[in-house]
């Protein structure tokens, strides 16, 4: 097969910007299933069962096969589970399911040589496939750096052949949390250690003439992970490369958490027309994966044909802005707030990003509707208590609450109504471009201007007068509304404004199912607010969905804050998706570990079904909960084991002793 040509994208990592265009990739065949190319996004999941349960495998596969997933991923932890791939593959035959097989290798050369005569692709993890991970820090020489190149080459070897042989596809696939100690001691725990790590693999396939693969930078913290996609695909194109993308947040969690962290990463990758597969690792069963992955990749599937159609009407996708974006001195490998100042001391500058909810449209005769908003009022204490996610600022458009309003919640009015107000305490403007910049009353301390990208170069933006009361509300109804906004930023960073900015995103939902809604709500806001929030653009978020109920626009839009690390509001949980070398119910662990804990704002906490997925998968977790044996866990303060196999019934309390002695425990009534 060969590899059509690489476009150079010196300084960049995707072919635009400003406008849908997916970045096409080496052709690599998985069974009879191609990615890569101009091939479909694949979709594909992991399965749960022990390997060596037959029978079990075969059924959850099937499962998954029907939900969506077009290949299949097992893991083989040794020889003999390498080995019963063969049965399961022949049973999967048999009941008519053709769908290629992956094995899933972790420190076991044997077991993946074993897989590889049998299943249609292979994974490895470089960090330790051949490599050491030991938490060891060793400073290396040129010479001994390159010693231990030639040892794993020696071991890596014999891999490639058989896949060679067999025709064989293989994923070299980096986790952030299990870089080698070698790769450590150079590049440290970075998004270039990462890419350094799977380029080593990559360079030494490329040696021995095998081309069959597909590449992976997974992180459980959706900005890395963005980070060392976009650092692999520079590199690789500087290097005549263009390997598929296989594109995953690991650890993602359960529910709205875990989508909304998937969509964040996942989703900012596909809006720069990134990815050729994708896994969502949920901690739920294996099948409830696929729906979300589809649901992420069928925006672009839509978005590609829309796009085709407006290129052949000859209209301009990019609005001349691709040369202003060439010249920003914007790094998309690392994050860096973007510069504002600080309006009313409230919003922008060092600040965390605000919440702006919609309760223009409901009964506003009783101020229980402010409850789903985060504040909770007591009739009989006449009073409001604070949640831990409640919104900054309300925006009542034209109507008016015939209720007292908390103290600190700020209302927003459109500048008529708000013009009329007798009692303007906390009460501010929001404008068009047109009105404000006409002869008319502005707030003393803080007035918002509803605008859109054309509008920056239209003559009503010169005549803005610019003060620190002044915050932009950046909409869009653009095709490409990510990338729209994003060329806004740009174009400020070029005039030298620093405007707070709050990003408004728009949703209307055509099912008429209202799971499928606010599912397709937390998918879409994540992947269109984070990809910006990741790269530091965005002084306030405003997710306007007029089908969705409050408290889910709430919790998603301080979901997103808290996926993209922009404002930590609640626990986070690093939970993994669990595997046949999982050793206890995640799923029932992870909730178990939740109730106890959801309460303790700020911490996070990793919770691992194996030492796979230990210590180094938890990446930046403050401390970790991992099987280490039938009914024994070991608990981690960071990456530092601090009680190792204890029983897995006495687990929880001794985590929540240890949180206790570093003095970050909270009782929840203290809240």
């Amino acid at each position: 097969m060969n590899a059509p040509a690489i476009k150079s994208l010196p300084g960049r990592y995707c072919n635009s910007l400003t406008g849908y265009s997916r970045f096409i990739t080496r052709e690599v065949y998985i069974g009879d299933v191609p990615m890569g190319g101009t091939n479909p996004i694949r979709i594909q999941s992991m399965t749960t069962t022990d390997t060596m349960d037959t029978i079990g495998t075969v059924e959850q596969s099937i499962r998954m096969i029907n939900a969506g997933c077009e290949y299949v991923r097992i893991t083989a932890p040794s020889i003999k589970e390498a080995q019963n791939l063969a049965e399961i593959k022949k049973q999967l035959r048999q009941r008519g399911y053709n769908t290629p097989l992956v094995a899933d290798i972790h420190f076991t050369p044997n077991a993946a040589e074993v897989a590889a005569r049998i299943v249609e692709k292979v994974r490895v993890n470089p960090g330790n496939y051949a490599d050491k991970k030991k938490f060891d820090q060793i400073d290396y020489t040129d010479l001994q750096y390159q010693g231990e190149l030639d040892r794993i080459y020696q071991k890596f070897t014999p891999l490639v052949k058989i896949c060679k042989e067999y025709g064989t596809a293989m994923r070299i696939g980096t986790n952030h949390g299990s870089l080698s100690d070698r790769i450590m001691s150079r590049y440290g725990d970075t998004p270039q250690g990462m890419v350094e790590s799977a380029m080593e693999f990559i360079r030494m396939c490329e040696t021995l003439n095998f081309y069959n693969l597909c590449i992976s930078m997974k992180s459980s913290n959706p900005q890395v992970m963005v980070q060392a996609y976009r650092l692999l695909v520079e590199t690789m194109v500087t290097e005549g490369m263009n390997y598929p993308l296989h594109l995953g947040v690991t650890e993602a969690g359960d529910g709205e958490d875990g989508r909304i962290k998937s969509a964040v990463g996942i989703g900012t990758l596909l809006e720069d027309g990134l990815g050729d597969t994708v896994r969502v690792s949920l901690t739920e069963e294996p099948e409830a994966e696929a729906p979300v992955a589809i649901a992420l990749v069928e925006r672009y599937t839509s978005r590609k044909s829309q796009v085709e159609s407006l290129k052949s009407e000859k209209i301009d996708l990019t609005q001349d802005s691709e040369l202003r974006t060439q010249n920003s001195t914007h790094n998309p490998y690392e994050y860096k707030k973007r510069e504002t100042c600080e309006a009313n001391a409230f919003i922008g500058g060092h600040m965390v990003p605000r919440v702006v909810v919609d309760l223009s449209g409901v009964n506003l005769k009783d101020a229980s509707v402010l409850g789903d908003a985060g504040y909770i009022y007591s009739p009989l204490l006449d009073k409001y208590n604070m949640a831990e996610q409640s919104v900054d600022f309300v925006f009542f458009g034209d109507e008016l609450p015939s209720f007292n309003l908390p103290s600190n919640l700020k209302q927003l009015y459109n500048y008529q109504t708000w013009q009329k107000l007798a009692d303007k305490t906390l009460c501010h403007p929001l404008f068009t471009l047109k009105e404000y910049v006409g002869d008319v009353d502005r707030s003393s301390s803080l007035n918002l201007v509803s605008l859109k990208l054309v509008d920056i170069d239209s003559d009503e933006f010169g005549l803005l007068p610019f003060s620190n009361s002044l915050v932009f509300v950046l909409e869009t109804d653009a095709l490409h509304g990510m990338a729209d906004q994003r060329s806004f930023f740009f174009k400020l960073e070029e005039l030298g404004l620093e405007i707070p900015v709050i990003i408004k995103r728009s949703y209307i939902f055509e099912n008429q199912d209202p799971q499928l809604t606010i599912q397709n709500l937390q998918l879409n806001a994540a992947t269109d607010l984070g990809a910006l929030l990741i790269d530091g653009f965005g002084d306030g978020i405003w997710i306007d969905a007029p089908q969705v109920d409050t408290k889910t626009i709430t919790s998603t839009a301080f979901g997103i804050l808290q996926a993209t690390r922009s404002r930590i509001s609640k626990t986070e949980y690093i939970s993994c998706p669990s595997c046949g070398r999982t050793l206890f119910d995640l799923m029932v662990t992870t909730q178990m570990i939740r109730s106890r804990t959801s309460h303790l704002k700020g911490l996070k906490i990793g919770i691992m079904g194996c030492i796979v997925n230990g210590p180094g998968e938890m990446a930046d977790a403050d401390y970790g909960y991992v099987g280490s044996g039938t009914d024994k866990i070991t608990l981690y303060r960071g990456k530092e084991a601090v009680k190792k196999n204890i029983n897995a019934a006495n687990a929880l309390d001794e985590l929540i002793g240890i949180i206790c002695e570093d003095g970050n425990w909270i009782e929840p009534a203290e809240r």
